[in-house]
C-alpha cells in the first residue's frame, strides 16, 4: 500500500488541476489514472472554449495540463481504480495493481457514454459502432454515418464527421437540437448533414460490420432503414460512481452530490468533473472543481493532528 497526503482519482482536467494545487502547496499528491492523463479532452481534436486559447487541439491541452502539474511535482500512476473506502482516519483507493492510502481523496472517475440498448448495438461494438468520432471516424471515409442524439457531442461529432463520411445521418428524438446555437448553426450549413427528427435507433443491422439502421418515428410509428456503415451514439452519459464500499449521497442518475467545496457526504472525500452533480459538463468546470476540491482537501489536511 502506497501513502500519499491527497490521492485524486482520475487524471482528466479536474484531476491534473487538483493535482497541480495540491502538489503546489507541497502536499504528496498523487493523480491515478487508467488511461492516458487528460481524460476526454486527449480524444476531442478541437477545443475552442478554454480561455486563452483560440483554438488548441485536446491532445496538445491535456500534455500541457499533464506538463504544468507534473512541474511541481505531482505523481502520476496509471492505474485503474475499483474501489474507495474509508479506514479509520484515512482513505483508500483500491487500484488493479495497487491501493493509495492518504488522508484525502478527491474523486474525479467521470463517466462513460450511455447505451443506446437496441439489438445489434453490443454484437457490432467496433464493427461499425463506436462512441468516440476522433478515434474512429477515419475508418470510415467514403461511407454514410449514422450519429444518435441532439445535444452538443452529439452535433458537433456528426460535424466532425463529415470530414469523412459520404453523408452523415443525425438521428434525434425531438423535432429540434439541445446543442449550443453555435454547433447548431455550424451543422444546418453543411450540406452533407441530414437530420432525422423524431426518431429514435430500434436495430443496429449487419453480420460482421454495421451495414444499416432500423429507424422508428416516435410520432408516426413509421420505420425506415437506413444503409450506413457506423453508427455514433450520442445520447448521456454515465457516471463512475459507483466505487464507493460506504454509502455515499449520490442523486437518481448516479451523480455524487457536494457542497460548495466538492466535499462528498463522506469527510475527507471530495469529487469533481463529470462524475459529481452540477449543471454543465465543460473544461471549465472541472478545472474550476479541481481548485476548490485541492484547496478544501489542504486545509482539511493542515487540521489533521488537530
Amino acid at each position: 500500500m502506497l501513502d500519499y497526503d491527497v490521492v485524486i482519482a482520475g487524471g482528466g482536467p479536474g484531476g491534473l488541476t487538483a493535482g497541480l494545487y495540491a502538489a503546489r502547496a507541497t502536499l504528496k499528491a498523487a493523480v491515478v489514472e487508467k488511461l492516458l492523463p487528460g481524460g476526454q479532452i486527449a480524444n476531442t481534436e478541437w477545443v475552442e472554449d478554454y480561455p486563452g486559447f483560440d483554438l488548441i487541439g485536446g491532445a496538445e491541452l491535456a500534455k500541457k495540463m499533464e506538463d504544468h502539474a507534473r512541474k511541481f511535482g505531482l505523481e502520476i500512476i496509471n492505474d485503474n481504480i475499483t474501489e474507495i473506502y474509508v479506514d479509520g482516519k484515512f482513505r483508500v483507493a483500491k487500484g488493479d495493481y495497487d491501493e493509495y492510502r492518504a488522508k484525502a481523496i478527491i474523486v474525479g472517475t467521470g463517466g462513460q457514454p450511455r447505451k443506446l440498448g437496441v439489438p445489434g448495438e453490443l454484437e457490432l461494438a467496433g464493427k461499425g459502432v463506436s462512441y468516440c468520432a476522433i478515434c474512429d471516424g477515419a475508418f470510415f471515409k467514403g461511407v454514410p454515418i449514422a450519429v444518435a442524439g441532439g445535444g452538443d457531442s452529439a452535433v458537433e461529432e456528426g460535424t466532425f464527421l463529415t470530414r469523412y463520411g459520404s453523408k452523415v445521418y443525425i438521428i434525434h428524438r425531438r423535432n429540434e437540437l439541445r446543442a449550443a446555437k453555435i454547433i447548431q448553426e455550424r451543422a444546418f450549413k453543411n450540406e452533407k448533414i441530414e437530420f432525422v427528427w423524431d426518431s429514435v435507433v430500434e436495430k443496429i443491422n449487419g453480420n460482421l460490420k454495421v451495414e444499416s439502421v432500423t429507424v422508428k418515428n416516435i410520432k408516426t410509428n413509421e420505420r425506415r432503414v437506413i444503409e450506413v456503415g457506423a453508427i455514433f451514439p450520442f445520447v448521456g452519459f454515465v457516471p463512475n460512481s459507483n466505487i464507493f464500499r460506504e454509502a455515499i449521497r449520490k442523486d437518481s442518475l448516479g451523480y455524487i452530490i457536494t457542497d460548495e467545496n466538492m466535499e462528498t457526504s463522506i469527510k475527507g472525500i471530495w469529487a469533481i468533473g463529470d462524475v459529481r452533480k452540477q449543471l454543465v459538463k465543460q473544461v471549465t468546470n472541472a478545472v474550476g472543481d479541481g481548485t476548490t476540491a485541492a484547496v478544501a482537501a489542504g486545509k482539511y489536511i493542515e487540521a489533521w493532528d488537530d
